[in-house]
């Protein structure tokens, strides 16, 4: 008998019990990889329907001839539809700065950028603290070049400079 009651209270205690609310996330993007690139972001909720959200890039990225090696830095404010942060519809302005060291066949640089865009994305954090999160925008950046082998300006391009897309899908934890 104390057996089966205390499993009773055990079940009642388990199925009753609430899942901790997620107040951050930390993730990566495994696509990013696929240009050599390794990103993290750490998102923390302000209020039902806010969270702020930085990523750190570093990449070592080749275009055609153009070495890519740097840092980026995107912060970003996300407004959940629903308000439900962290979780549901979102919307996202971000900025985001980049420092690279450029280098092609003959001429080497430093390129310094500084952008923005907006997201429009959609985030899960299930019971596990597993965190599943799909965004899409446009972006555009806008930079300096500076020489430091030869006179040549590298060609920048590939949404490093202008106007391009930042597209994800970051997995990682939410707490």
């Amino acid at each position: 008998m104390k057996k089966l009651l205390l499993c009773a209270v055990t079940a009642l205690i388990f199925f009753n019990a609430k899942a901790q609310e997620v107040k951050s996330t930390i993730k990566i993007n495994p696509l990013s990889a696929l240009l050599s690139t390794g990103s993290v972001f750490y998102e923390r909720k302000v209020n039902e329907g806010m969270s702020v959200q930085l990523g750190v890039a570093y990449t070592g990225v080749k275009l055609d001839d153009t070495k890519f090696n740097g840092l980026a830095i995107t912060p970003e404010v996300r407004f959940y539809i629903k308000k439900h942060a962290p979780t549901g519809m979102y919307a996202a302005p971000f900025l985001k700065y980049q420092n690279y060291t450029i280098s092609d066949h003959t001429d080497k640089g430093s390129y310094t950028s500084f952008g923005g865009g907006a997201l429009m994305g959609h985030q899960w954090v299930y019971n596990s603290g597993f965190t599943l999160d799909l965004f899409f925008g446009p972006s555009y950046n806008n930079g300096k070049y500076k020489a430091t082998i030869g006179t040549d300006e590298p060609d920048i391009k590939g949404g490093i400079e202008g106007f391009g897309i930042r597209t994800g899908v970051a997995i990682g934890f939410g707490f």
